[in-house]
């Protein structure tokens, strides 16, 4: 009686660890999925990101700007530029 007691223990014990096998294993399955589509999402990111810093780079190219207030401002450079300093 005893033998069959511990043998049905054991039985279940064994069915239980192997149930929490396939359940920590599809866990993990899971949050690798949830890993890999937050690495892409990063690397999209990381894209976007570089684009927008050659985006204002370009934007902010001196002789685009100067270019731009010629042509859409109608703003020329004065004919001649000084500076006076005066004396103590």
């Amino acid at each position: 009686m005893i033998r069959w007691l511990l043998f049905a223990l054991l039985l279940g014990g064994l069915l239980a660890s192997a149930i929490s096998v396939v359940v920590l294993r599809h866990e993990s399955r899971q949050l690798f999925a949830a890993l890999q589509r937050a690495e892409a999402e990063r690397d999209q990111a990381q894209v976007e990101w570089s684009r927008l810093q050659l985006e204002q780079a370009w934007l902010a190219e001196a002789g685009r700007i100067e270019r731009q207030a010629r042509e859409q401002l109608d703003m020329a450079r004065p004919p001649r530029v000084g500076i006076l300093v005066e004396g103590p």
